[in-house]
Parts: C-alpha cells; structure tokens; sequence
C-alpha cells in the first residue's frame, strides 16, 4: 500500500474531487486545511516582515491505496491542479507498511 499526499490551492479541490471519485478503485480521501510558504530563495523576499508573513491558505490531501493506483492518483492531482504559478503545491507518495479499516465488528 502507498500513501499519497499532496498540498493544493483551496479553489482546486472541488474538481479534483469530482475526477477523484470517477476513478475505479479509488478509496477516498481525508481533506485538511492547513498553511504554508515557499522557500525564500524561490519567492525572491526582500525583507524579514515579507518572509514571516507570507503564509497562504492551502488544502492538504491524503490517500491510502494499492500501490498500483499511486501514480494515476499522483498524475491526476498534477494534471487538476496545476496552473503554471508559483504555489500550486506539492504531490509525493511514500509507502505504507501496514494499514487497517477501524470498523465496529459484528458480534
């Protein structure tokens, strides 16, 4: 099994979702919002106030699946979400030894 990440802008998860769940096999998602920044050397800051305050909203994705499905998940995160602008976000896979549905058993 893998585990699929990715950060995205906030505007492109209702699309993303919507190919994401036309995908067969695909077994959901957990969707958090968190915030982040790019490395000072990619945004050129030129003073500290504008490294300290350059968070922007962004939307954090994760997937566990069959390591057969990783890369179209990962192929269809990039091809979503990507518009060509500094801040489009990040997508990797790392792999997942174990993994366990927690389900209430039937007894």
């Amino acid at each position: 099994m893998m585990e699929v990440k990715a950060v995205i802008r906030p505007n492109k998860l209702p699309a993303l979702r919507a190919a994401l769940m036309e995908t067969p096999g695909f077994p959901g998602m957990t969707v958090c919002k968190v915030e982040g920044c790019s490395a000072p050397s990619k945004q050129g800051k030129t003073n500290i106030k504008d490294e300290l305050t350059d968070y922007s909203a962004k939307v954090r994705i994760e997937i566990v699946c069959n390591a057969e499905l990783a890369p179209s998940l990962m192929d269809k995160i990039v091809s979503i979400c990507q518009t060509g602008q500094m801040g489009d976000g990040v997508v990797w896979c790392t792999p997942v030894p174990r993994a366990f549905f927690i389900a209430k058993s039937s007894t």
